[in-house]
């Protein structure tokens, strides 16, 4: 492998989802499992339809545009791309291309993979029309129209990765930032995001800043999740080699081809000698339309703190452990509870112990998201500050928590009407102590030989007052009247 360097480029497609719309019809963007439920004329490519933009759309593409520190161009435009397949009812496609400029060119984003920084360049980001959706079948193949007009996002990378590691984590990164800023959900299960890998290799020994230096480029169209994004460059990169090895490589011609599951192979569609010509031109029934600076102020003013900012923070700020800020930043919702605990007085790690335990462990049990519960921001502060204060103790409070959440009752009321107030005072923890010393004194000789009663001690008096005495005090105390006898 140290022989040879590999270069992989990605075209990531991203559906937008947080549209009301499609990007050129009326029809809903939402999912469905009914085929051919969410269409309008336009997006069967009937006569005498006519486009509309929907300036969400755009905006959510200006939105990613801004995140990846592109470049934003002064006017709109949008373009038809010729070809005929059976999912395209209109013969073309309204796209965007380089000339006139797409809503993000020349930008940059920085990732992290196995807990390194890395940075990817970014050659452009453009905002076009889905395609339908084809099932083929032995005999017929079936046709899903849901999916035609769907605002989607094609990002281009430069071909900055150097395995599939960088990659998944990219595509990760990416999904991150379309979640966080409420692009699109980016569900993979949906069909929202498709992923194009190119890969090729080359000898170390060469100069990769020369393009002719590169290897012949393989692409590999439509793989529909990271697991397999993964798996194809792996499997890629090892046939690549292995034709260098046995001398085919130099003869091997640019292609496409397809990721196969069962056989866990790319599989050869196509040559791709000859660029195909589509014949671009201006989109004539949508005019050009200017990008105004202060639009641009606004989306910036929208998009929020992304991931890998937060994780920063978490770590740097507030001593978090990699492991809990990468589980606490995972998603958007999850981050932004936490971040209100902590304004609102919590201890960022007592607050970080709870979300990545106790919320976290109760919301992946039940298959929930943080919305679909009654515990808020400040109920989980008002639990952490009643142990802090001594009101409850540490078991007490994992009670209190179930509570909260499964009776819809304020943490203060359920520690009011459950009697689940902790006994700090040392004068009747001591006399519950000394009855149950009293009651066990064979087990003194014990303790002073080594052997371990003291928690049978501790669990004694946590027996007596059912949970309620201080942990702390109760341990002292025992200590105490032990070494008195």
């Amino acid at each position: 492998m140290d022989k040879y360097k590999v270069l992989i480029g990605l075209e990531m497609h991203c559906e937008i989802s947080e549209t009301n719309t499609k990007v050129f019809s009326s029809a809903a963007n939402t999912y469905t499992d009914i085929p051919n439920s969410n269409i309008r004329p336009v997006d069967m490519g009937f006569p005498g339809t006519l486009p509309v933009v929907n300036k969400m759309a755009v905006e959510k593409a200006l939105m990613a545009s801004i995140a990846l520190n592109c470049k934003q161009p002064e006017y709109i435009y949008f373009e038809r791309k010729n070809y005929y397949y059976p999912d395209l009812p209109k013969g073309f496609q309204i796209t965007q291309e380089t000339k006139p400029a797409p809503v993000g060119i020349y930008g940059e984003l920085k990732y992290e993979v196995n807990s390194e920084i890395k940075k990817v360049r970014i050659n452009n980001i453009h905002l076009e029309e889905d395609a339908a959706s084809s099932d083929h079948y032995s005999k017929y193949s079936t046709i899903n129209y849901n999916r035609a007009g769907v605002p989607l996002l094609e990002l281009v990378t430069y071909p900055d990765f150097r395995n599939a590691d960088e990659a998944v984590a990219f595509l990760e990164a990416m999904r991150s930032i379309y979640q966080y800023a409420g692009i699109s959900e980016a569900d993979s299960r949906k069909g929202q995001i498709r992923c194009d890998v190119n890969v090729s290799i080359m000898d170390s020994s060469l100069d990769e800043a020369k393009e002719e230096n590169w290897g012949t480029k393989v692409e590999i169209k439509n793989v529909n999740s990271f697991g397999g994004v993964r798996d194809a460059i792996n499997y890629e990169i090892e046939r690549q080699i292995e034709l260098k090895r046995t001398g085919q490589y130099d003869s091997m011609e640019q292609q496409t081809r397809r990721w196969d599951e069962e056989s866990m192979s790319t599989i050869y569609m196509r040559s791709k000698v000859d660029a195909i010509d589509y014949k671009y031109f201006v989109e004539p029934n949508i005019p050009k339309f200017k990008i105004s600076s202060e639009w641009i102020e606004k989306i910036k003013s929208m998009i929020p703190v992304f991931a890998l900012e937060r994780k920063e923070k978490y770590i740097n700020e507030y001593g978090l452990s990699n492991y809990d800020a990468t589980i606490l930043v995972k998603e958007k919702s999850i981050s932004d509870f936490y971040d209100e605990t902590i304004f609102l007085g919590a201890d960022p790690k007592l607050s970080s112990n709870w979300m990545t335990t106790m919320v976290l462990g109760y919301l992946n049990k039940h298959e929930l998201n943080i919305s679909d519960i009654y515990l808020t921001p400040k109920m989980l502060v008002d639990i952490i500050k009643m142990i802090e204060e001594g009101k409850i103790s540490s078991k007490q409070s994992k009670d209190v928590f179930y509570k909260v959440i499964e009776d819809e009752k304020e943490p203060s009321k359920v520690v009011s009407e459950s009697g689940m107030k902790q006994i700090g005072d040392e004068d009747t923890i001591r006399k519950i102590v000394v009855e149950v010393i009293e009651a066990h004194l064979e087990l003194i000789e014990d303790y002073r030989k080594g052997k371990n009663v003291f928690d049978f001690f501790v669990g004694q008096v946590m027996k007596a007052t059912r949970g309620q005495a201080n942990p702390g005090i109760t341990a002292r105390i025992i200590k105490e009247e032990i070494d008195k006898r």
